[in-house]
């Protein structure tokens, strides 16, 4: 039986028990693919992130995410939950499917900066049918899981949205709503059945996304975002260029153990 060091880390939370919670395992190598989907099932959160030293010198790790039902393409909040874990001086660069991912530290807390998402008009009416809506636009998001947004009239409505998630499950989109927020700049509530998640608790991948879709309707490049989930989560956004950085605090709950 072999251990391998396990820690749960709270990420964009200001408070245990908040935020979106990752798994963190750091690896001398790389397990079977299958193992690791088995590893993240067992844990039962929405993402395990498995790191390895890199042997390159572009970055410091390598990094790989899992649903309990799916390896991702890109995931901000366990980005962020390992950088809280791995960064020992001012940065840590992750070699990644979504390119070099950097988590630093800025005054008291952690920065992900992201490729920003290009944004396409379309209008899927089956997924709006799936989340109990009128027929209106999505913007979807080149590189972001399959992100879909679509704005709603207000945060009021947004906590209101019951999905028919069985509807979801059919549905290859990560469904991203958003509005204008009350006491942070914007809010959003994000759904991805598809690989094993009704409703994700705080997720950075949408905000590579939202980050470019409200700047332009704000008409500013650094705003404040909350996730409108049961556990909620706030995130610093900025947009610079063709990137985006998000800003937030990570709280380590668990520090253990895997034994394989």
């Amino acid at each position: 039986m072999t251990s391998t060091p396990f820690f749960q880390v709270d990420a964009f939370a200001d408070r245990p028990l908040t935020g979106n919670p990752a798994a963190v395992m750091p690896l001398e190598r790389w397990l079977d693919d299958a193992l690791m989907q088995a590893i993240a099932a067992e844990n039962n959160l929405s993402e395990t992130a498995f790191t390895v030293p890199s042997e390159t010198g572009e970055a410091d790790y390598g990094l790989r995410w899992f649903t309990p039902a799916a390896e991702v393409e890109l995931c901000g909040h366990a980005t962020l939950a390992a950088g809280h874990v791995l960064v020992h001086a001012d940065a840590v660069r992750f070699s990644t499917q979504s390119g070099i991912l950097t988590v630093s530290r800025r005054d008291d807390m952690l920065e992900l900066d992201l490729p920003a998402a290009r944004l396409t008009e379309v209008y899927e009416p089956e997924l709006n049918r799936a989340l109990g809506m009128a027929d209106c636009p999505a913007w979807l998001a080149e590189g972001c899981n399959d992100a879909a947004i679509i704005e709603v009239a207000d945060e009021a409505a947004l906590r209101a949205l019951r999905p028919d998630f069985a509807a979801l499950r059919k549905i290859h989109r990560m469904a991203v709503l958003t509005t204008r927020g009350q006491e942070q700049d914007i809010a959003s509530r994000v759904f991805v059945p598809y690989v094993g998640i009704d409703e994700d608790p705080v997720t950075g991948s949408a905000h590579a996304a939202l980050v470019p879709y409200w700047a332009e309707r704000l008409g500013r490049t650094e705003f404040t975002a909350l996730q409108a989930s049961k556990r909620t989560g706030l995130l610093h956004c900025r947009l610079a260029g063709d990137r985006v950085i998000l800003g937030g605090h990570c709280q380590t709950v668990i520090v253990g153990q895997f034994q394989l």
